[in-house]
């Protein structure tokens, strides 16, 4: 087997990084092989509260759940954190998993050494003692496998859970029946040589002003009023808007038409996500984007400090529609219309 190449990526909207094992070009055809012969045989093993990186599965099966639970009143929401979960899969324990379904000693041999390849980062190689790297494609299935008999061990105790890789929620009618969930995979995690993060799992009990807990990008959290809102994660906000500053700069010298035709695209695909979200996060994306081009139109003006408060009436909303900028409102309007029968 090939070293693999470790890279830290920045985490959105944190300063944390997260790291990648990045395999040759090589392992990643034998990974892709590989994967194609095992995975059909754990498919048929997998939880059906599983949703990360399974055929006909994805985030958006997993959030339409977690609502679903939440509206059949499940109110008390362990959010579970694992701390530094593919950096500390066992790898005696994971192979004892694939044992169970793997007889062939090739297949056993090539998952082994694949899992014990070594990592080269700032030009030192060492060997991991425990571990899936990420950016693997065998990887997250490994990951699948490593935690599928916690998903059955929740469902054997009549717990409802949602994971999506290592993100996992667990809803319960009551405090009681959160607490006990919480016990039972504490006890699990040390069985699986794994730990919780103390600050970040947590219950939260979705009754409560101001209660809330994220998940997969989303945040879930009861309005005033109590009723339940699907909104968009702040940190989500945040790397849309990091994303879209460097083609909206003032001083860039594309025009206005070719700014809107450059970043489309970008927030279609956020659209795409995010579009179950409450109009409110989606109307306050629109107003940011806007913003950011009259202030190119105010530079190319030269008007600077001449009345800023007047710029939505120099530039109002429909100059931007007409030059054909995506509206992620507006498209949340269409969409819903549409789903109501009702023609735009």
């Amino acid at each position: 087997m090939n070293t693999i190449r470790r890279v830290h990526i920045p985490k959105p909207g944190s300063s944390e990084k997260r790291p990648l094992g990045i395999p040759t070009v090589t392992d990643r055809v034998v990974q892709s092989a590989l994967k194609l012969v095992i995975e059909p045989i754990f498919e048929r093993e997998f939880a059906a509260s599983s949703y990360g990186f399974r055929p006909g599965r994805g985030c958006k099966d997993a959030l339409r759940e977690v609502e679903r639970l939440l509206q059949q009143g499940n109110g008390h929401v362990v959010d579970v954190d694992i701390n530094g979960y593919f950096d500390n899969i066992a790898h005696q324990a994971l192979l004892r998993l694939v044992e169970e379904r793997i007889a062939d000693g090739k297949v056993l041999g090539l998952i082994e050494a694949f899992l014990k390849q070594g990592v080269l980062e700032e030009g030192i190689i060492t060997d991991p003692l425990t571990g899936s790297p990420q950016g693997g494609i065998i990887s997250p299935m490994l990951a699948n496998i490593y935690l599928n008999p916690l998903d059955w061990l929740l469902e054997s105790l009549g717990l409802h859970s949602v994971r999506y890789a290592d993100d996992i929620v667990v809803l319960a009618a009551d405090a009681k029946t959160a607490i006990h969930a919480l016990d039972s995979i504490r006890e699990w995690m040390v069985g699986a040589e794994l730990t919780l993060h103390p600050d970040k799992t947590r219950i939260v009990d979705m009754n409560e002003a101001d209660a809330y807990f994220d998940f997969l990008g989303s945040r879930f959290k009861r309005s005033r009023k109590g009723k339940l809102l699907r909104l968009v994660r702040p940190k989500s906000k945040q790397s849309l808007r990091a994303k879209l500053r460097k083609p909206t700069k003032r001083s860039n010298g594309r025009s206005l038409e070719a700014v809107i035709t450059l970043i489309n695209p970008v927030l279609q695909g956020w659209f795409g996500y995010f579009k179950q979200a409450h109009r409110s996060d989606l109307s306050e994306m629109d107003g940011w984007v806007r913003m950011r081009l009259r202030s190119i139109l105010r530079k190319r003006h030269k008007r600077k400090g001449k009345g800023r408060g007047l710029d939505h009436y120099r530039w109002p909303n429909r100059y931007f529609e007409n030059l054909g900028l995506f509206s992620l409102e507006q498209a949340r309007e269409e969409m819903m219309s549409l789903r109501n029968g009702v023609k735009c």
